[in-house]
C-alpha cells in the first residue's frame, strides 16, 4: 500500500504553498507550525502568522487571512477560521477523514512514510563491564538504546549497534591472576560479582598477589597468548551472563555487536600519533593531553582529555577518541549516538570537540543522556543491604509480581499465564523507564508500574487484548475499508490513529521514546471512550458494525506496532 504523509505534514505543505502565493515568502513545512489543536471543535491549528507578521511588519490576523484566502485544501478540510491573534483553525472534512482512516487497514506501516534521507548510524548502548553482573544502572542505557534502535530502523535508517564492553585495563590483571589461582576443576565462574570481590580482596590484602596481578597486566597488554586465553575465558563467561539478561529483557544486542575496549586497543597509538601530527596535543604533568577549546573548570583553568597517561598507559578518553575515529573512518557512520548517563555529558562534548578538531568527526554526534533509577527513598536504587540491585534479580521479580496481577483476571491455563506474566512484567519495567522524559530521574515503584489504569504498559496491553478479543468474537474483520465516523468519539479515535506517524517522528527525531508512550496511552484512552459509547458487535446496522470493527482493527495494529517499537510485547490474550 502506498504510504502517505501524516495530516500535519499534509496541512503544513499546503499552508506553506499558500503563504508563498499570498505573501511571496519561502517557508519550510516546520515553519508553518501546524499541530493538533487542544480546542474542542478544532482538529488542527497553524500558528505561523504571529512570527511571519513580525517578520513582514504586518498584523498577524491580516497575514493569517491572506494565507487562508490562498489555501487550496482539495477537500481535506473546511476553509480555516482565523482566530485569536492570528491562528488558523482547521476542521477536517468527515469524508476525507473516513477515507484516510480506512486506508490504514492492511498497511503494515500504518501510513508512516520511510525516510527519504537514510543515515548510517552508529549507536552505542548498554556497555556493561566484564567480570561484573549487570545491575540496575545498566537498565536505562539498554532499554532506551534498544528502543531508539527500533525506531531508527523503522524509519529505514541503517543502525550499527555497538556494545562497548569494559573488558580491558588494570583490573584484569587481578581477575586473570585470581582465575589462575582457582583449580582446573573449578574454573567455571559461578557468580561474577563474588568472583570480582574475591579478586579485589586478595589484591588489597596480599602484596605478593598484587605484584603478580600488576605483572599480569603488562603481559595482557603486550599480547601474551596464555594470558589472553584466560582473559577470553572471563569475557566469554561474562558474555553468557549478558546474553541471558538481554534475552529476558528483550534486548536485540548480540555477540556480533560487541566492540569492547579491547577492540580499540590496537588503534590507540595511531590516535596519539594523529593528534600529535595535527598539533593538538600538549604534555601536562608527564601525560599527553588534548585541551578542547571552550572547556574550563570553575577556576577558569583549561580542562584536559588525557590521551596517554604519564606511565604510558591509555585511559578511557583515548578509547573514546579511537571509537569515533573507527566508526567514522572505517565504518562510514554518518551519525554517532551514545546512550550514556547524563553525568558523562561534558566528557562526550569534549571528545566530540577534539575529534572535530582532528578531522575525524564531520557529521552528527550526540550524547543521549538519561537520569537515575531511584528507590522509594529518592536515592539511587539499592537493596536493603545497601548493595547495587542486580538486573537479573530485578527482572525475575518483575515477572513474579506480574504473575499475581495476571492471575487475578486471566482465563488462560498455567503455561499461558506464565508467558503473559513474562510479557507483562518485563513490559512494565521497560515502559516505566521509557514513558518519562529520559533526562529525568524516576522512582521505581512496583504498584505504579503494574497498575491496570493510567499511563502504564499494563493498561496498553489490556487495551490491545480487548481489541483482539472483540475481533475474535466478531469472527474476523469484514472485507472492505469503509469507515463511518458518526459519533464524536469515533472521530476523536480516527484523528488519534492518523497521528501515529507524527508521534513516531517526534520520538525518533528527539531521541525521546516517551513521546511515543504518551501517544499510545492517549490512543488507548480514545479507544476506551469509543468502546464505552459505541456498541461494536451490537451496532445498529451492518455497515456501522463493520466500520467499528475496522476502527478496532486499526487500533489493535497501532498499539501492537507502537509497543513493539518500544521493545514491549502485546499479547493477544491476557
Amino acid at each position: 500500500m502506498q504510504q502517505t504523509a501524516d495530516v500535519t505534514e499534509e496541512l503544513a505543505r499546503r499552508v506553506v504553498t499558500a503563504a508563498g502565493r499570498a505573501l511571496d515568502v519561502e517557508l519550510t513545512p516546520e515553519q508553518a507550525l501546524v499541530q493538533a489543536s487542544p480546542r474542542d471543535g478544532v482538529d488542527y491549528q497553524a500558528n505561523l502568522a504571529m512570527s511571519l507578521g513580525k517578520r513582514l511588519g504586518r498584523p498577524p490576523r491580516e497575514v493569517a487571512g491572506l494565507i487562508a484566502g490562498a489555501l487550496e485544501l482539495d477537500g481535506i478540510a473546511d476553509p480555516p477560521e482565523v482566530a485569536g491573534p492570528g491562528f488558523l483553525n482547521f476542521v477536517l472534512r468527515t469524508e476525507w477523514l473516513e477515507g484516510r482512516t480506512g486506508a490504514l487497514l492492511g498497511d503494515p506501516r500504518l501510513g508512516v512514510p520511510e525516510t527519504t534521507a537514510p543515515r548510517r548510524i552508529a549507536l552505542d548502548y548498554s556497555s556493561p563491564n566484564v567480570a561484573k553482573e549487570m545491575h540496575v544502572g545498566h537498565l536505562r542505557s539498554s532499554v532506551i538504546g534498544d528502543a531508539l534502535a527500533r525506531l531508527l530502523r523503522f524509519a529505514r535508517h541503517e543502525v550499527l549497534p555497538h556494545n562497548h564492553l569494559g573488558d580491558w585495563g588494570t583490573p584484569f590483571g587481578m581477575l586473570i591472576e585470581h582465575l589462575l589461582d582457582v583449580s582446573a576443576g573449578q574454573r567455571a565462574i559461578a557468580n561474577l560479582d563474588a568472583f570480582y570481590r574475591e579478586a579485589r580482596r586478595k589484591f588489597d590484602s596480599d602484596e605478593a598477589f598484587a605484584t603478580r596481578a600488576r605483572t599480569r597486566v603488562v603481559k595482557l597488554q603486550s599480547g601474551d597468548e596464555d594470558t589472553l586465553a584466560v582473559w577470553r575465558e572471563l569475557v566469554d563467561e561474562s558474555t553468557r551472563h549478558f546474553d541471558e539478561v538481554y534475552a529476558l529483557l528483550g534486548i536485540s544486542l548480540t555477540g556480533k555487536d560487541i566492540y569492547g575496549e579491547s577492540f580499540y586497543n590496537p588503534y590507540l597509538a595511531a590516535v596519539v600519533g594523529d593528534l600529535e601530527e595535527a598539533g593538538l596535543t600538549e604534555v601536562s604533568d608527564g601525560a599527553i593531553c588534548v585541551f578542547p577549546e571552550g572547556f574550563r573548570n570553575r577556576e577558569g583553568d583549561r580542562l584536559p582529555l588525557i590521551v596517554r597517561k604519564r606511565d604510558g598507559g591509555y585511559g578511557y578518553a583515548a578509547t573514546d577518541l579511537a571509537t569515533v575515529r573507527y566508526w567514522t573512518a572505517e565504518r562510514g557512520a554518518t551519525d554517532l549516538l551514545y546512550v550514556v548517563g547524563t553525568p558523562q555529558a561534558q566528557h562526550f562534548a569534549m571528545v566530540f570537540a577534539a575529534c572535530r578538531a582532528a578531522g575525524w568527526l564531520t557529521g552528527h554526534a550526540e550524547h543521549i543522556g538519561f537520569g537515575t533509577v531511584l528507590g522509594a527513598d529518592g536515592k539511587a536504587m539499592r537493596t536493603r543491604a545497601g548493595e547495587t540491585v542486580k538486573l537479573a534479580d530485578l527482572l525475575t521479580e518483575a515477572v513474579t509480581q506480574a504473575a499475581a496481577v495476571v492471575a487475578e483476571r486471566s482465563e488462560l491455563d498455567a503455561p499461558g499465564q506464565a508467558e503473559v506474566a513474562r510479557a507483562v512484567g518485563i513490559g512494565a519495567v521497560k515502559y516505566a523507564d521509557l514513558s518519562g522524559d529520559r533526562e529525568r530521574d524516576y522512582v521505581f515503584a512496583w504498584d505504579r508500574m503494574l497498575a491496570k489504569e493510567g499511563n502504564t504498559s499494563v493498561y496498553l496491553q489490556y487495551a490491545h487484548a480487548r481489541t483482539r478479543s472483540i475481533l475474535r468474537k466478531a469472527g474476523g474483520l469484514p472485507e472492505g475499508t469503509d469507515v463511518l465516523l458518526e459519533a464524536p468519539v469515533e472521530r476523536a479515535l480516527a484523528l488519534k490513529l492518523l497521528s501515529f506517524g507524527e508521534a513516531l517522528k517526534a520520538a525518533t527525531s528527539a531521541y525521546a521514546p516517551h513521546k511515543l508512550c504518551t501517544y499510545l496511552y492517549e490512543t488507548a484512552v480514545a479507544f476506551s471512550r469509543f468502546f464505552e459509547q459505541c456498541p461494536v458487535l451490537n451496532a445498529s446496522s451492518p455497515e456501522l458494525r463493520a466500520s467499528r470493527l475496522r476502527l478496532t482493527a486499526v487500533t489493535a495494529h497501532t498499539l501492537a506496532l507502537g509497543l513493539s517499537l518500544l521493545g514491549i510485547e502485546a499479547p493477544e490474550r491476557l
